[in-house]
């Protein structure tokens, strides 16, 4: 087992809690240099709370000045004013590519909130965006479209790429929720979210959260969580 050395904490404070459509969300500032980008994530913990004493992964699901809104689940003891230890940015996130023109945004889970922070880059490269979930829908801009999954495999060929977000468990059922028979690829580049637990945050290797991949094995905390779809075993 490989041990890395913590990165030394920083300082952030909740300074506002929100009701979104799929639970609640917290506004959290800063550091900027400890702010994740899309698909990444910080490991944060109220030093004073004793029945909590691991990290918490937290994705931002928005970004304002100095600050960013850590997309539900949140540790719901948090309250405004609320002191954490933070470290971050951890992982590797989405990486979108420049000519991508028609994104197709895909979320299996419970919430498509740590997807949203893609969109302001899609738009600003004057693509166009298709949301497709059965979840609770966040705000979204007028210019984003929203469908249910079961709409999916016939629009699938629309886009130019795919960003997904999902738990790691549905891997083996993601080729029927995409429409494609077995075998089958992506019609085009695409990259996944793989949430799991990561009680480490890629400082131990404790290999809970490890995914199979064409070559070897990926931990999800230190190799993503965020994959190109074709890099692990679906």
């Amino acid at each position: 087992m490989c041990y890395h050395a913590p990165v030394r904490a920083q300082t952030a404070r909740v300074i506002e809690i929100q009701q979104d459509p799929g639970g609640f969300s917290a506004w959290l500032t800063c550091p900027a240099q400890v702010i994740p980008a899309a698909g990444q994530y910080a490991l944060a913990i109220d030093p004073k709370d004793a029945l909590q004493p691991l990290s918490m992964p937290l994705f931002p699901m928005a970004y304002s000045k100095d600050s960013f809104l850590a997309a539900s689940p949140y540790q719901i003891a948090w309250t405004p004013g609320t002191a954490l230890e933070i470290h971050g940015p951890l992982g590797h996130g989405f990486k979108l590519p420049p000519t991508a023109r028609n994104v197709a945004l895909v979320g299996l889970g419970e919430t498509s909130a740590r997807l949203m922070p893609l969109i302001p880059t899609v738009l600003d490269q004057e693509g166009a965006v298709a949301l497709f979930t059965d979840a609770p829908l966040p705000m979204l801009p007028s210019a984003v479209e929203a469908y249910p999954l079961s709409a999916l495999p016939e629009l699938l060929s629309w886009a130019d790429f795919i960003a997904i977000d999902m738990p790691m468990a549905s891997l083996p059922g993601l080729r029927a929720r995409l429409g494609l028979s077995a075998h089958a690829q992506l019609p085009c580049p695409g990259q996944a979210l793989l949430l799991t637990p990561m009680p480490c945050g890629g400082m131990a290797e404790c290999g809970v959260c490890a995914v199979p991949a064409h070559r070897g094995r990926k931990l999800v905390c230190e190799d993503g969580p965020v994959f190109e779809v074709d890099e692990i075993k679906w």
